[in-house]
Order: structure tokens, then C-alpha cells, then sequence
């Protein structure tokens, strides 16, 4: 561990603003003398008690509850201390001073600070120590952010599943079935003499198709995990007065956007997270596509917002208005949008066709969604082809959580599987090979619950934290 790791901190545990009940938090090695002072006695483990919060000169600061967990039955697994009182933000600033002032105060018995080297904490300090103590794993610190963060139901209850450790034993159960596969590799290789085929007998390549195939079942419902979390960003696209701000509120089922007549209202970048069976929809409105006269410097920013998004999409909507699809210039107009977005789109990136106002006008032959914003006919059938699109599947009750990093490491376990495929097929020539890529493949399994990570990588994660947690 790093020094600092074995400092003691403290820090307000619950969300900033006012509330029925406030939290301070401390945590450490030997913070028994550190209760004494602010509680003015001893608590037994895991009880609550009701007293007064002392001050330096013995008058209540507030009276709440006290909580003491005792080193390792603590969620950090040092002693931690958690002090309940009522939610004012001065009241739990008090607290947390009180907390700092009473650790550096000297003990008449000793000669020494009460508790040296107290200090407010990181974001996601208590978190990360609890990772450091081994009573979660990285995969589990992450989902409490997750769930925290959670913007859906479904999202939520996913990442509690993550957070209880459903993902963490599908990944352990992956590194239990490749470590047995290593052990009969490396046997061979250490024991060459051995008439014995240790893998032919052992079915090392049964064992090697079966992990294969799990870790596929596992990857897509990783995949699925991760689109909970992070969802997909839609872009809305489209000349002006085509309808994206009216769609925008369709979607949203509320008046987010203004809606006029008038070429060129929106002139920024509205944005809307909704939800579709769960999954979060980031869904952006932006300024009518359009060049020439007319357009002042004002909407050209907007213009130049629009395909800045447009370039960041995971899903682009282009939107055209079937009262004026007949119409040449309009027609025009659309082909160049439709040209610069096959230049400016990735090619995995979809864009999808909609065919707007149909409450309006008919839209016989159009390809792609056909709807009315304003009617909301062929909404439902917009949503089911965005979800189909960014390839969600419909939800489990045992779905978990995950993050992108998660998704890349079980591809990168795919990828060196693959390559061990190959090694064994070749087996006395290429056995040494095969050895490195299942080992790679431990380690790749390993940085997802923490097993095997980079110093950096878990500060990456731990700073993306709320403080106190």
C-alpha cells in the first residue's frame, strides 16, 4: 500500500445539502482513543447509541447516533467510526473539524496526538481501502458507483447484482477453468518425458471449447451490462422545421424544446436522457442542417455544434419531412446532409431514416422509421429499432452491471483464446505459445476484478468517486 493508505481520514458519507440525517465518516487503524473524545466514552461494537457530540469544551455540537465497527467487521475493514446526526451542512462541517481537531489534540496519558495524521479523505478513498482490505473486489467498488449513478431502474437493480457479486463469480469461474487448463499445459511442459499425453487425456481441447463457449455467454451479457450503464447517445439530425425539437419532446413526453415555424430556433445543443425498457437514451436535439443566405453567425455555431455531436453519436436520426419530400430543392438539400454524414460518420456508427409528419402527408415507399412526432404514431416502433440497433437483447432478471473496461478485457480474453486455439492444434511445436496465451488470458480476467491492476488504473477509477464513499 501507499503511505497515505495507512493515514486515517474522515469525510462527510452523504450527499451535499440538506437532509433528515448526516453521516461522518472515519476510518483507520486505532481510532478507539479518537471515540472517546467525541463521544466522551467507549461503544460496543455494531450498536447504536444515542449521545451527544462533544466539543473541544464538552458542549454538544449535535445529538445523534454513533455507530462503532471494529476492525476487520467494517466495510474498509480498519475501524471505522460513523456519527448520525442531523442533515445541516454546518452541523456536519462541525463535525468533520471537530473530528480533525480532537485527532491532533495530545493524550494526557501517552504525550501523543490522539490520532496522528488524521485527514479529510480522497474521492472514493473508503471505497478503494475497502478494495486495498479485500472485502470487495474492483468489479464490486465499481458497481457501488454504478449504483449510485444509476439513471433507471433497471440499471439499479443491475448494478446491486454486480455489487453482491454476480459478475465477480462468472469472472472466477472463467479463472477457475482456465487455471486448471494452465496447470495440464504447463504439466506437459515440465514433464516431456512422460509417455502420458497429459492434454489429450485430459481433453484439453474439450476444456478449451467449453471455456470458450462460456466466455462468450459471459462477454454478451457483459455487453448488455454495460449498455445499462452507459447507455447510447442519439443524435437528431435534419434540415430546419423538420421536426427534431418536436420529436426531441415526443420522446421525452415533455415541452423540452421550443417548437416554431421559424427556420432555425434551435440553436444549441438540447439534451434528454430517457429510458427504453430500462436501457438510458441520451437523446440530443440540434440546429437545422443548412447553408446559404439566411443564416447568421449565431445559428452557424449552432450548425457547427450539431455535427460536432452528430460526430460523437452512437446512433444518428435523420429526420426529413414528408410534406416537403417532393419538393426539389428540399430533396437537394437532404441528398448533400445524407453525403456529408457517409463522410463524417463512422461506419459503424447507424444512421437511421425518419420519415416525419406522416399525419400529414403519405409516405408510401419511404425506407426507414416512418412516424408523427406530433400524433406519436411509430414512436414505439422508433424506440424497438434503437434498442435493436444498439444491440440490446431483452432484460434478465440475473443482468448485472458493467463497464466499457470490462467489455475490452473480456475481448482481449476472446482474442488470446483464439490464438491458444491455433498453439493447441500445432501442440508439441507450439505448446510454450500456448502456455503465454492462456496466462494472458489470466491476466486479463484478473484486471477485471483486481486481482492483477495498475497503480494508475485504480486511481482513474477510485477519483471518479463521491467523497465520503
Amino acid at each position: 500500500m501507499l503511505a497515505r493508505h495507512q493515514e486515517p481520514i474522515v469525510a462527510i458519507a452523504t450527499a451535499p445539502g440538506r437532509g433528515a440525517v448526516g453521516i461522518v465518516r472515519v476510518s483507520g487503524r486505532g481510532i478507539g482513543a479518537l471515540v472517546q473524545a467525541l463521544c466522551g466514552r467507549e461503544l460496543r461494537p455494531r450498536d447504536a447509541t444515542y449521545l451527544p457530540f462533544r466539543d473541544a469544551d464538552g458542549s454538544a455540537i449535535d445529538h445523534g447516533l454513533a455507530i462503532w465497527f471494529a476492525a476487520p467487521h467494517s466495510f474498509t475493514g480498519e475501524d471505522v467510526l460513523e456519527l448520525q446526526a442531523h442533515g445541516g451542512p454546518v452541523v456536519l462541517q462541525l463535525l468533520v473539524q471537530r473530528c480533525l481537531q480532537a485527532a491532533a489534540s495530545m493524550d494526557a496519558a501517552t504525550g501523543k496526538p490522539v490520532l496522528a495524521g488524521l485527514r479529510v479523505a480522497q474521492p472514493g478513498e473508503f471505497s478503494e481501502r475497502a478494495f486495498l482490505n479485500d472485502k470487495i473486489d474492483l468489479a464490486q467498488a465499481e458497481a457501488i458507483a454504478d449504483l449510485i449513478d444509476a439513471s433507471t431502474e433497471a440499471a439499479a437493480r443491475s448494478a446491486s447484482r454486480s455489487l453482491a457479486g454476480d459478475f465477480s463469480r462468472e469472472i472466477g469461474e472463467l479463472r477457475e477453468a482456465l487455471i486448471h487448463l494452465r496447470m495440464l499445459v504447463e504439466a506437459t511442459l515440465d514433464f516431456p518425458e512422460e509417455e502420458i499425453d497429459f492434454l489429450q487425456k485430459a481433453d484439453a481441447q474439450g476444456q478449451l471449447d467449453s471455456l470458450q463457449a462460456r466466455l462468450a455467454q459471459v462477454l454478451q451479457r457483459t455487453r448488455q451490462g454495460a449498455l445499462l450503464r452507459e447507455g447510447i447517445r442519439v443524435v437528431i439530425a435534419g434540415q430546419p422545421n423538420a421536426g427534431k425539437s418536436s420529436l426531441l419532446n415526443a420522446l421525452a413526453g415533455a415541452e423540452l424544446a421550443i417548437v416554431t415555424p421559424i427556420a432555425g430556433t434551435t440553436r444549441d445543443v438540447v439534451q434528454q436522457t430517457i429510458q427504453i425498457e430500462g436501457v438510458p437514451l441520451h437523446v440530443i436535439d440540434t440546429a437545422g442542417l443548412r447553408e446559404g443566405e439566411g443564416v447568421d453567425a449565431v445559428e452557424q455555431i449552432g450548425i457547427e455544434r450539431a455535427w460536432g455531436q452528430i460526430e460523437q453519436a452512437d446512433a444518428v436520426l435523420f429526420l426529413h419531412d414528408l410534406t416537403r419530400a417532393e419538393d426539389e430543392a428540399y430533396a437537394a438539400a437532404d441528398a448533400e446532409i445524407a453525403r456529408s454524414l457517409a463522410q463524417r460518420v463512422p461506419a459503424a456508427v447507424p444512421v437511421i431514416d425518419i420519415w416525419n409528419k406522416a399525419d400529414a402527408a403519405q409516405a408510401s415507399g419511404r425506407q426507414g422509421v416512418v412516424l408523427s412526432a406530433k400524433t406519436g404514431d411509430g414512436l414505439q416502433a422508433l424506440r424497438q429499432r434503437l434498442l435493436h440497433e444498439a444491440g440490446w437483447q431483452q432484460a434478465s432478471e440475473g443482468l448485472y452491471i458493467a463497464r466499457e473496461r470490462h467489455v475490452q478485457a473480456l475481448l482481449r480474453v476472446r482474442e488470446h483464446l483464439e490464438l491458444a486455439q491455433l498453439h493447441l492444434a500445432a501442440q508439441a511445436q507450439s505448446l510454450d505459445l500456448l502456455a503465454e496465451e492462456l496466462r494472458q488470458s489470466q491476466n486479463a480476467l484478473n484486471e477485471i476484478t483486481g486481482e492483477f491492476s495498475a497503480d494508475d488504473l485504480l486511481g482513474v477509477i477510485f477519483s471518479s468517486f463521491c467523497i465520503g464513499k
